[in-house]
């Protein structure tokens, strides 16, 4: 079984309760699936889960290098030296990233309110931008943008390898009926 689900903000990729923010568990009364690798609470968009241990591991291991796409709203409007930095890969300290493909989008397409929203300061300017990343360490996105002088106000991962959110709404799910095949069709929405 693999399930896409469109995990809302403020949401923890977990089951048990932590008794402060809502959980899987408030989403998805499915027994037997476990997320296939993870988005901070703050973040928006595709989570994979599923009951199949391989294809979990193969989903989120960063030995197989899926990549996962993002769209980021990020404070400013980035410079070429700042996307190529992006692109050529970023030292964050700790490590130092792949290469990302990255564009300037006009903004995310079919995007949902947030609940809730971003903060808007009339005189600082936000941007869109795609970045397609291999790794998905903790808070990738999020320190590349920073350290390239962007920091994010908003981050959304819309596609993860073939699958992607296809039109779901923040707090539903679908199931893949064809794993193997992630462009196949989809059944048991919610």
């Amino acid at each position: 079984m693999l399930i896409l689900f469109n995990k809302p903000y403020g949401v923890i990729c977990q089951f048990s309760s932590d008794g402060m923010h809502p959980t899987l568990k408030d989403y998805l009364a499915i027994p037997g699936i476990y997320p296939a690798g993870r988005l901070d609470t703050d973040s928006e968009g595709l989570l994979i889960l599923t009951d199949d241990g391989k294809l979990q591991h193969k989903i989120s291991h960063p030995r197989h290098k899926e990549a996962k796409t993002y769209w980021a709203q990020v404070e400013g409007n980035p410079t070429p030296e700042a996307l190529g930095k992006l692109h050529r890969g970023v030292d964050l300290g700790d490590f130092v990233t792949q290469p990302a493909s990255v564009k300037i989008i006009p903004e995310a397409p079919g995007l949902w309110p947030r609940t809730p929203p971003v903060r808007f300061r009339k005189e600082i300017p936000t941007s869109w931008l795609e970045l397609t990343i291999s790794e998905g360490k903790n808070r990738q996105v999020r320190r590349m943008t920073a350290k390239a002088g962007f920091p994010t106000l908003r981050l959304i991962r819309c596609r993860i390898g073939e699958w992607n959110l296809g039109g779901l709404a923040p707090g539903q799910w679908r199931e893949v009926l064809n794993p193997d095949n992630p462009l196949d069709g989809c059944s048991k929405s919610k």
